[in-house]
């Protein structure tokens, strides 16, 4: 009887599965990679040999005003050992420089003092200059437009900096394919106005607007003009495992480093679907798991190997709520999904909906399976989001074979939905 921990916040949560009802257990073999060096010097490695560019220090000579993003609270970047070293280059490559961290918070929440403490440590907080991007803010630059034909429109620091550069983590991403690399720039430092015309219903709606899959994707096609119009010039990007691990580093141009990153993780993370009448999955725990808003990706690797009409149980801790007010409020007033879903793909692209993508993301979930969401977030409003709430595994597995009206449901295990491309 297999046993299956599962996080949950800091914690895991575990269930023992009987043989004759468990059809697999999908994990991304990078959780089992284990490289031969530490992951100070895996990236320490790759900004010495970058790809398809000079070093960084090479770029940062003569370069007075250097900017460089890096990641908000919702992501699991090793900042405390990229950051730093990052760092280091500019200014072995120009003492003089004068460096701001630009977080790429896209059209989240801003990241508190507390969240910058844990995330860069006392040193850079207290002695480098950090701004937080605002998506609303009035002073942006228009560069022109995408290939959509939406405006690209970013922060006007990154826009006057001499050189741009990026720290990031390479993951799957349920409709960009992967994150990281461009996306520090769409929608990591854009205006609300080019994210929303980005993530337009068409786009999330397009077939190869999927995990895993670049070409073709109208989405990444957006990010990665955006990121050359932007000039970033150098990232430093890393693969994690469970334990939020560097397992994996590359630095240098943002496509080539970025390919690099990628090409590892379709060697180790891909996983055939199990099919099953119950699907167990998270978001691999804090921080991804902090709002129900973010365990929409979870819950996608689920999608795609729960039978028609099964069951998700959804494991976040989303002790942050719901995580994104219009989000909330799409579901919470309307409760046809295909009512919801025709609104949203007649919708312009110049007038996408906040937050509307992962409305549309989410709506195709239910539309395909019911799905039980344990968490700590209150009863009505996990209910006000068309699921059910459940405070165990147990609790959720009895809760599904009801439904199901079948006790001996079949049962697939994704301790951590967000790593895994499941092919089908």
């Amino acid at each position: 009887m297999p046993e299956v921990s599962f996080p949950c916040g800091k914690e895991f949560l575990t269930f023992n599965i009987s043989d004759d009802r468990f059809r697999g257990e999908l994990v991304s073999q990078a959780h089992h990679y284990r490289p031969d060096k530490s992951g100070e010097e895996l990236v320490d490695e790759s900004l010495k040999s970058p790809e398809g560019s000079p070093p960084l220090a090479e770029l940062a000579a003569g370069k007075k005003n250097v900017v460089l993003i890096a990641s908000d609270h919702t992501r699991p970047v090793p900042s405390k050992i990229i950051i730093p070293r990052m760092l280091k280059e500019i200014r072995r490559g120009n003492p003089a420089a004068e460096i701001t961290i630009l977080i790429s918070s896209g059209c989240h929440r801003k990241t508190t003092k507390a969240e910058l403490e844990a995330k860069f440590g006392d040193e850079i907080l207290n002695t480098e200059k950090i701004v937080i991007h605002d998506c609303d803010s009035p002073g942006m630059v228009n560069l022109g437009k995408l290939p959509s034909a939406g405006d690209l429109i970013i922060n006007r620091l990154a826009v006057e900096a001499d050189l741009l550069a990026a720290e990031g983590f390479i993951e799957p991403h349920f409709f960009a394919g992967f994150s990281g690399g461009r996306k520090s720039v769409l929608p990591g430092i854009a205006a609300r106005k080019t994210v929303l015309y980005n993530h337009n219903a068409a786009f999330i709606a397009h077939p190869q607007a999927r995990t895993g899959i670049i070409e073709g994707n109208p989405i990444h096609i957006d990010m990665i003009h955006a990121a050359r119009a932007a000039r970033l010039a150098f990232i430093c990007n890393v693969v994690i495992n469970s334990q939020k691990e560097i397992i994996f580093a590359a630095a240098g141009d943002c496509e080539a480093a970025h390919q690099k990153g990628r090409n590892f993780l379709l060697e180790h993370c891909g996983v055939n679907a199990a099919p099953a009448d119950i699907v167990i999955s998270t978001n691999g725990g804090y921080p991804l798991d902090q709002n129900i808003y973010q365990a929409v990706k979870g819950m996608t690797a689920a999608e795609a190997t729960v039978k028609k009409d099964g069951v998700i149980i959804m494991i976040a801790k989303s002790d942050d709520g719901h995580g994104a007010p219009e989000f909330y409020k799409t579901f919470a007033e309307e409760k046809n999904l295909d009512r919801m879903l025709d609104t949203f793909m007649k919708t312009p692209p110049e007038s996408t909906r906040v937050d509307q993508w992962q409305s549309q993301i989410f709506a195709r979930v239910l539309q395909h399976a019911r799905v039980i969401y344990i968490s700590d977030a209150p009863d009505e409003m996990v209910k006000d989001l068309h699921m059910i709430p459940a405070h165990s595994v147990e609790a959720a597995v009895k809760m599904a074979e009801e439904i199901l009206q079948n006790p001996h449901a079949s049962i697939t295990a994704i301790p951590d939905g967000v790593s895994v491309i499941v092919k089908n």
